[in-house]
C-alpha cells in the first residue's frame, strides 16, 4: 500500500505546483496589475514597484495553495482513470475510500503549510506592502503624511481623543499629535500636543521630544520633553488598532491579533457590529481558507475519476467553476455573518462543512 500512496502522491504534487503557478498568476494579474502597471506609469520606481510585487506574493501564495489541490486531483485522477489504472486497482480490491487516503494526508498537508505560512508569513509582508504602497500614492501625489484619528476606550469607558498628522506603521510612530484625555467627570481634563509619540517594546506609548502640555482643571501650562500628566496611564490604543480602522486587507494580522482586536472592538461602543462580525468572519477564515485544501482534494480526486481521457483544459474549467461556487457559498455567509443572523464561526465553516459533505458523497458513489 506504500507503493500505492507514493504513486498517487507523485501524480499530485506536480499539478499542484502548476495549479499554485497558474492561479497566482491570474490573481495577481486579475487584482494587482492595473496598480502595479498605473505606478510605473505614474513615474514609481521600478524597483520600488517590484519590490511590492515580492510583497503582495505571499498572501496570494497563501489562497492558491488550497486552490491548486483541486486541479492537481483533477488532472491526477483523470490520467489515473484515463490510462485505466483506477480500474486495475479496483479490481484488485483497492476501494476508492482507500485510494483517498494519500489525497487526504496531502490535503491536510497542504492545510497546514498555508496556515502556517498565513500566520508567520503573510503579516509582515502584507504590513510591508501597505506601508510601501502608501509611500508610493504619496510621492506620486505630492502628499507626505497618513493622518490618523482614534477614540480612546478602556473597559467600554471613553477616556480621551487621539489626533496625528502622520502614522507611520514601520516605525509604530505618530507625529503632531494632539491628545484630549478625560477626567473622572467625563470632561476634557488634558490636552497635549506632541511632535512625536513613539510604541515602545513595553507595549506603551513614549511622548518624544518637547511637548505641551495644557491642564483645562487649573488653567497651568507645561512644556518639557516627554511630558506626561501625572496618575494618568498611557493609551491602550495600539498601532494594529489605528491600523484596522482602514484596514481593508486582513492579511496583514494574525489570528492572535485579530482576537486581541476583536476584543478591543466589541469593548468600544463606536465600533458598530457590522465591523466586529467582519472582523470575527476573517478571523475564522484564516482557518477555513487553507483547510479548503482538504476539501479541494476530497472532491476533485472523485470527480477526476471518469471512463475517459480528458485533457488540462477539462481539469481546469473544473476547477475554476468549483472553486468559483465555493468563493460565492462564502461571499453569501459573510453577508449572513455581516447582518447577524448567523455566528461568524458558523458562515466560514458553512463552506468547509458542505465540501467535505459533498467530497463524502461523491467517494461512497465511486466507491459503488
Amino acid at each position: 500500500m506504500r507503493r500505492l500512496d507514493r504513486l498517487i502522491l507523485g501524480e499530485i504534487f506536480g499539478p499542484w505546483a502548476f495549479g499554485v503557478a497558474i492561479f497566482s498568476v491570474l490573481i495577481l494579474a486579475g487584482s494587482f496589475l492595473f496598480d502595479l502597471t498605473r505606478y510605473m506609469a505614474q513615474g514609481a520606481s521600478i524597483f520600488a514597484v517590484i519590490e511590492l510585487l515580492i510583497l503582495l506574493l505571499p498572501g496570494v501564495l497563501s489562497k492558491t495553495f488550497p486552490m491548486a489541490v483541486l486541479l492537481a486531483t483533477l488532472l491526477a485522477f483523470g490520467r489515473l482513470s484515463g490510462e485505466s489504472e483506477i480500474v486495475a486497482l479496483k479490481a484488485s480490491g483497492v476501494s476508492v475510500r482507500r485510494i483517498m487516503a494519500p489525497v487526504a494526508v496531502f490535503g491536510f498537508a497542504v492545510f497546514l503549510s498555508a496556515f502556517l505560512f498565513t500566520e508567520f508569513v503573510v503579516p509582515s509582508a502584507a504590513k510591508r506592502a501597505t506601508q510601501l504602497k502608501e509611500t508610493i500614492t504619496r510621492q506620486l501625489s505630492g502628499m507626505t503624511d497618513r493622518d490618523a484619528a482614534r477614540s480612546l476606550y478602556e473597559n467600554g469607558e471613553l477616556k480621551g481623543f487621539i489626533n496625528a498628522r502622520d502614522f507611520d506603521l514601520s516605525s509604530r510612530t505618530l507625529r503632531g499629535v494632539v491628545m484630549n484625555l478625560l477626567g473622572s467627570d467625563g470632561q476634557v481634563a488634558y490636552t497635549l500636543s506632541a511632535p512625536e509619540m513613539r510604541f515602545e517594546d513595553d507595549q506603551n506609548w513614549r511622548v518624544i521630544g518637547e511637548a505641551t502640555l495644557y491642564d483645562l482643571r487649573t488653567g497651568i501650562k507645561a512644556t518639557a520633553d516627554g511630558i506626561w500628566p501625572n496618575n494618568v496611564k498611557p493609551p491602550k490604543v495600539t498601532p494594529e488598532d489605528i491600523l484596522a480602522q482602514t484596514l481593508k486587507d486582513l492579511d496583514a494580522l494574525s489570528m492572535q491579533q485579530m482576537a486581541a482586536q476583536i476584543e478591543k472592538e466589541r469593548n468600544n461602543p463606536a465600533t458598530r457590529r457590522d465591523q466586529v462580525s467582519n472582523l470575527e468572519f476573517g478571523y475564522w477564515n484564516k482557518l477555513t481558507i487553507p483547510l479548503g485544501a482538504l476539501v479541494f482534494g476530497l472532491v476533485g480526486a472523485p470527480l477526476g475519476i471518469r471512463n475517459h481521457r480528458t485533457g488540462t483544459a477539462t481539469g481546469f474549467w473544473m476547477s475554476v467553476m468549483i472553486i468559483f461556487g465555493y468563493l460565492m457559498v462564502t461571499n453569501v455567509m459573510s453577508l449572513f455573518a455581516q447582518g447577524g443572523r448567523i455566528p461568524a464561526w458558523a458562515a466560514s465553516f458553512t463552506p468547509v462543512i458542505i465540501g467535505l459533505i459533498v467530497g463524502a458523497i461523491l467517494i461512497v458513489r465511486k466507491d459503488q
